[in-house]
């Protein structure tokens, strides 16, 4: 029987429709395997981060408070996101006028509104949960991490990170939120506030954003 068998293996016909039967069958594996192995992606790892401490402040929302939130979500937050980038992006032409004092200014200050925003947003639990979806090339280099918010009900929440390479580390330069640009939401607002107002005028409007977060 045995060397029936080895005979019939070591015929060349039927060892090619073996090794093409294995091939299929190891495509099939691989096609089949789910689609949060795009987790071990650099990329997608600074997202997934970025939701698993917002899931942890959230959990601790009450006994944390607005400042203690603030200084757990504070590294995290400069971490995950490309903050300077950002901020040059969303005064658009008006930054080249910024003089270096303002521009270092702005930066902080809209570093400061970024980590509030969170802070002030994610200020309880109710069983949601994060979830990436996929990972996948966009233009110029970048990548784009697709991943929703599961709420308790089971509605979910779109939100699409878009990241670039800061040197060796991937950061997020926008979140599309149910398919709404924030990158060109601020964008829209600031540019149009300084053609308007001025830098002072939107520095002080900033601040103010800030502040009311605070409680």
């Amino acid at each position: 029987m045995l060397n029936m068998a080895l005979k019939k293996f070591l015929d060349p016909a039927y060892r090619g429709r073996w090794f093409h039967g294995l091939a299929m069958a190891l495509l099939v594996l691989t096609l089949s395997l789910p689609a949060a192995a795009s987790a071990i992606d650099p990329a997608a790892e600074v997202v997934e981060k970025l939701h698993k401490e917002l899931l942890g402040v959230m959990k601790q929302a009450d006994a944390l408070g607005y400042k203690g939130r603030y200084q757990r979500l504070a590294p995290v937050v400069t971490s995950s996101y490309d903050l300077p980038f950002i901020s040059k992006v969303v005064v658009g032409r008006y930054w080249s006028k910024f003089s270096p004092e303002q521009k270092e200014q702005f930066v902080n200050t809209f570093t400061e509104l970024s980590i509030a925003t969170y802070a002030s947003q994610f200020k309880g639990y109710s069983g949601e949960r994060f979830k990436t979806i996929s990972a996948e090339e966009s233009k110029r280099g970048r990548i784009l991490i697709k991943s929703v918010l599961i709420k308790s009900n089971g509605e979910q929440v779109e939100l699409d990170y878009i990241l670039h390479q800061n040197g060796h580390q991937w950061q997020i330069i926008n979140v599309i939120a149910q398919g709404v640009s924030d990158l060109s939401l601020k964008r829209a607002q600031y540019t149009s506030y300084l053609k308007k107002e001025g830098f002072d005028d939107l520095l002080q409007r900033i601040k103010e954003k800030i502040k009311s977060y605070e409680g």
